[in-house]
C-alpha cells in the first residue's frame, strides 16, 4: 500500500506543479491586463471582460487547493484518468490531460459504475488527501464478483468515514462520494422545474448544491446569468455557504426568501392565520385590485388652471383611464400614457376655453365696430382720405406653436400635477402594501371575497414593519407597479453629454505637439469613457442587487416551505422556468407551506419528479425512533433506508417543569462526553428557546445560531437542513402543539448523525412511546 500511495503522491505533485504554473500564468495576464495603456471605449469594454475571466479562473484554481484530486479510474482496457475538482492538462504544445473536471461527460463512470454496470471499469479508487499530501487509498474492483448485484454503494470506505466524522458546522461538498442515484440527479437536463423529493439525510441539499456547480459548468448560457439558491434561513445559507466556492463556483447568489425583495427587513411575525391568507394565490387579485383602485376616480374632476376650473366628467376619465390600462404596462409605466392622455384632453378644453373667449370677444368687436361706422358717418369730414396697415384675418383655428405653448404650461402647473397625482400617483410597492393593510376601506374594496373577519386579522399599525409573508406582497406589488426610470435616464444622458463636453475641453486645452507624438489618437467620447463610473461588481453581486435580475437557474432547497405567492416570486427569478426544487413534504413546518408537490404544481407538464431513498446521514437506530411520528403523519409514507448503524440507542427522560433547566444541563453535560468532540445541539418550541440558553450559558439566538458553538440551543425550524453529531429534544408536547407539530418533531428527530436524546414533562407522547425510557 505505502508504494502505491508513493504513486499517487507523484501523480499529485505534478498537478499540483501544473496548479502553481497556471496561477503564475493567470497573474501575469492579469497584471498585462490592467496596465495603463491607451485603450478605446470597446478596448476597456474587452479589457473588463478579460479582467472578468481571468480573476474567475485564479478563484477556481484557489479553491481547487484543498482536494484536488481524488478519484482514479482504471479501465478494462488498460488506460486510466484521475477525477478532481477542475480539469487540468499539460502544458503546450502537448496539452495532454492530467486531470478531468468531476463535471465532465467522461467522469460520470467514477460516481456511476458498479459490479453489476462496470461500464468499462476495472478500479475506481478514491484518494483521501490532506493538503497536498495523500494518506489513503480506497479501492474497488468492479469487474469481478458480478454477482454482488448492483446496489452497492459507490466508495464505501471513502463514504463511511465521512459520514462518520465529526461534524464541524459548516457543509462539505460531497464530490469525490457522490452516489449514483445522487450523480443521476445533478446531470439531469436543465429545462422545466425538476423536483426532488427526499427524507432526512439523503443529502437532497448537497446534491442541489452539486447540481448548480454541474449546470454553471456545462451550461454557458446558465453561468452568463449565474445561479440562485433560496434556502429556508440565513442559519442555512451559512452552513451551507463554503459547498459551491469549495467547488470553483462564484456565479452564485444565496439567500432566502425574504431576500428576493432586497433592502426590506422582514422582522415582524405573523400568526399561523395571517401568514396562511397572506400566502394564499387569491393575494394576487387582491393586490391587482388595489393598483386598479389607485387609478382614476369614480366620479367628474374639476381642474384648476391660470383662474380658470375645467371639468372632467367621469365617462371622459374612464375613456382616458382605460386608454392607459390599455397597453398593458405596469401601473408606474402605464402613468405616462395617462397623464399624456390626460394633458391632451385638457388641452383641448383650454384651447376650447380660449376659442369661446375669442368669439366672445370679436361679437363685442363687432358691437364697437358697429357703433364706430354709425359715428364715422356722422363726422365723415374729418376722418383721412385713406386709412393704410395690415391685420391679422381670425378663422378659430389655434396654431400648433400654441398648442404646444399650452401644453407645456399644462404640464409645468403645480395644480394639474397635484390632479394627475391624485388620480393616478406614482407608488412605490412598499407604500401599495402598507396602504392596504392599514386602510379598513382599501382593504375592502381590494378583498371583496374575504370574510369581515380574514380582513381584520390582515389590518395593522402604519410602520410596523414587515414580515416574511410580506415580502411575496412586496414582491407582487413590484411587479404590478414597475419602475419608471425615465428620469434616471434622462440624468443619465445628461451626464454622458456633460462628460464629452468637457472631455472635449479637456482634449482641446492639452493638443500639442509632444501629445500627439506619445498619445494614441483620443476621441472626446473615448475620454469621457475612460473617466466613466464602471461598475466593477461581480455578477453574483449584480445579480442579489437586482430584483428584476433574471437567473440562469433557480435552485428552492426546503421548497415545501414557500406559499403559493412566494413561488410566484421565484418563478420571476427565471423567465426561463429552469428550476431545481428540492425537499420533503414530511417536513412542512411553516403555516403557508405544502403537504403536496402536485399542490404546488399541478399539472404543468414542466414539471418531473425524482426521489431519494437512500438515508446517508441518519442512522438507522434514530430513524426507528421517528418512524412512529412520520406514520401519523402519512400512513403511506416510506423512510428513506439508513446505510448504517451506530449501535447507540436513543433515549427518552421523563422530567418535571421545575427540574427542566438542570435537566437539559446535565443532559448536554453527558452527551458532549459521549460525543467526545462533536456538535451538540438542543432543539425547543420557541417559548423555551431563550430561557434554555440562558441556563446553559450561551447567547440566546435572535435568529442567528453560531454554528461554530459546541453547542447551540434552536428551534426545528431553525434546525431545518441542519445536521449535528447528537441532538436533545426538549418538550416534544409544546412541540406537537404547534399548528404543525408533528412536522416540527419529525425534523428535531432527524437531525443527529450519531445519538438522539428526548426531554418530556409528564407522559411522554404516544409516537415517543418506544423510544426507551431511562
Amino acid at each position: 500500500m505505502n508504494e502505491e500511495i508513493d504513486r499517487e503522491q507523484d501523480h499529485l505533485d505534478g498537478l499540483y506543479a501544473r496548479v502553481d504554473e497556471l496561477r503564475r500564468e493567470v497573474a501575469d495576464r492579469l497584471d498585462a491586463a490592467l496596465a495603463p495603456a491607451g485603450r478605446r471605449g470597446q478596448d476597456l469594454v474587452e479589457r473588463d471582460a478579460q479582467v472578468t475571466r481571468l480573476t474567475a479562473r485564479r478563484t477556481a484554481l484557489d479553491h481547487a487547493e484543498e482536494g484536488l484530486c481524488f478519484g482514479r479510474v482504471d479501465r478494462t482496457d488498460g488506460s486510466h484518468l484521475y477525477v478532481g475538482r477542475l480539469g487540468l492538462r499539460s502544458a503546450p504544445p502537448e496539452r495532454a490531460p492530467l486531470l478531468l473536471d468531476w463535471r465532465a461527460p467522461g467522469a460520470r463512470p467514477f460516481y456511476t459504475a458498479t459490479a453489476a454496470s462496470n461500464q468499462g471499469v476495472l478500479r475506481r479508487r478514491h484518494l483521501r488527501t490532506q493538503g497536498r499530501r495523500v494518506v489513503g487509498l480506497n479501492d474497488e474492483l468492479l469487474d469481478l464478483d458480478t454477482d454482488r448485484g448492483g446496489d452497492g454503494l459507490v466508495g464505501e470506505g471513502a463514504l463511511m468515514e465521512s459520514l462518520t466524522a465529526h461534524r464541524t458546522g459548516r457543509m462539505h461538498d460531497i464530490v469525490a462520494t457522490l452516489q449514483a442515484e445522487q450523480d443521476e440527479i445533478v446531470r439531469d437536463r436543465p429545462d422545466g422545474v425538476l423536483v426532488v423529493q427526499g427524507g432526512p439525510g439523503t443529502g437532497k441539499t448537497a446534491v442541489a448544491l452539486h447540481r448548480a456547480a454541474y449546470l454553471l459548468y456545462s451550461h454557458p448560457t446558465i453561468a452568463e446569468r449565474g445561479v440562485l439558491v433560496v434556502g429556508p434561513s440565513e442559519t442555512f445559507l451559512r452552513y451551507i455557504g463554503q459547498v459551491l466556492p469549495s467547488l470553483g463556483e462564484t456565479h452564485v447568489v444565496l439567500t432566502t426568501a425574504d431576500g428576493l425583495f432586497p433592502g426590506v427587513v422582514a422582522d415582524r411575525t405573523d400568526t399561523d392565520a395571517v401568514a396562511r391568507l397572506k400566502g394564499d394565490a387569491r393575494t394576487a387579485a387582491v393586490l391587482a385590485l388595489a393598483v386598479r383602485a389607485r387609478q382614476g376616480a369614480p366620479g367628474a374632476v374639476e381642474v384648476s388652471f391660470e383662474g380658470d376650473t375645467y371639468r372632467l366628467d367621469a365617462d371622459r376619465l374612464g375613456a382616458i383611464v382605460e386608454r392607459a390600462r390599455a397597453n398593458g404596462l405596469p401601473h408606474n409605466l402605464a402613468r405616462r400614457t395617462f397623464r399624456r392622455e390626460l394633458l391632451g384632453a385638457l388641452v383641448q378644453d383650454v384651447v376650447e376655453h380660449d376659442r369661446r373667449l375669442l368669439v366672445d370677444v370679436e361679437e363685442g368687436l363687432d358691437e364697437d365696430l358697429a357703433r364706430f361706422d354709425a359715428s364715422l358717418a356722422r363726422t365723415l369730414d374729418s376722418v383721412p382720405a385713406t386709412v393704410g396697415g395690415t391685420g391679422t384675418e381670425v378663422d378659430g383655428a389655434v396654431a400648433p406653436h400654441e398648442l404646444d405653448r399650452v401644453r407645456r404650461e399644462l404640464l409645468l402647473d403645480p395644480g394639474v400635477a397635484r390632479v394627475v397625482e391624485e388620480l393616478w400617483p406614482l407608488l412605490a410597492p412598499e407604500q401599495l402594501v402598507e396602504d392596504l393593510l392599514t386602510d379598513p376601506e382599501r382593504l375592502a374594496a381590494a378583498a371583496p371575497g374575504l370574510a369581515d373577519a380574514d380582513r381584520r386579522s390582515l389590518l395593522r399599525e402604519r410602520n410596523a414593519g414587515w414580515s416574511s409573508a410580506d415580502v411575496p406582497l412586496l414582491d407582487e406589488a413590484a411587479e404590478l407597479l414597475g419602475e419608471d426610470n425615465t428620469e434616471q435616464r434622462a440624468r443619465e444622458r445628461q451626464r454622458r453629454r456633460e462628460a464629452v463636453a468637457y472631455a472635449r475641453q479637456v482634449l482641446g486645452a492639452t493638443t500639442t505637439d509632444l501629445v500627439e507624438e506619445f498619445l494614441p489618437a483620443v476621441e472626446a467620447e473615448d475620454l469621457a469613457e475612460r473617466h466613466r463610473d464602471r461598475d466593477h461588481r461581480t455578477l453574483a453581486e449584480r445579480a442579489a442587487a437586482d430584483r428584476t435580475w433574471a437567473y440562469g437557474h433557480v435552485i428552492v432547497d426546503e421548497a415545501q416551505e414557500l406559499s403559493p405567492m412566494a413561488w410566484r416570486a421565484v418563478l420571476r427569478r427565471c423567465p426561463a422556468v429552469s428550476l431545481t426544487v428540492v425537499g420533503d413534504v414530511h417536513q412542512t413546518s411553516g403555516a403557508a407551506g405544502t403537504d403536496s408537490w402536485e399542490t404546488v404544481f399541478g399539472d404543468d407538464r414542466r414539471w418531473r419528479r425524482r426521489e431519494l431513498s437512500v438515508n446517508y446521514r441518519t442512522p438507522s437506530e434514530v430513524m426507528a425512533a421517528a418512524a412512529p411520528v412520520l406514520a401519523a403523519l402519512d400512513a403511506d409514507a416510506r423512510p428513506p433506508q439508513s446505510v448504517r448503524s451506530t449501535g447507540e440507542r436513543p433515549w427518552r427522560r421523563r422530567v418535571g417543569e421545575e427540574g427542566l433547566a438542570g435537566a437539559v444541563v446535565a443532559a448536554v453535560h453527558e452527551e458532549l462526553r459521549a460525543l467526545d468532540g462533536g456538535k451538540l445541539a438542543v432543539v425547543a418550541p420557541v417559548v423555551r428557546v431563550a430561557a434554555l440558553a440562558r441556563a446553559l450559558d450561551l447567547a440566546a439566538p435572535a435568529g442567528k445560531v453560531d454554528l461554530d458553538a459546541d453547542v447551540v440551543v434552536m428551534t426545528p425550524e431553525q434546525a431545518k437542513g441542519l445536521e449535528f453529531d447528537g441532538v436533545v429534544v426538549v418538550d416534544p408536547d409544546a412541540i406537537l402543539a404547534g399548528s404543525r407539530g408533528l412536522n416540527a418533531l419529525y425534523v428535531a428527530l432527524t437531525r443527529p448523525t450519531r445519538r438522539l436524546g428526548v426531554l418530556h414533562l409528564g407522559t411522554a407522547p404516544a409516537v415517543l412511546a418506544d423510544v426507551p425510557e431511562v
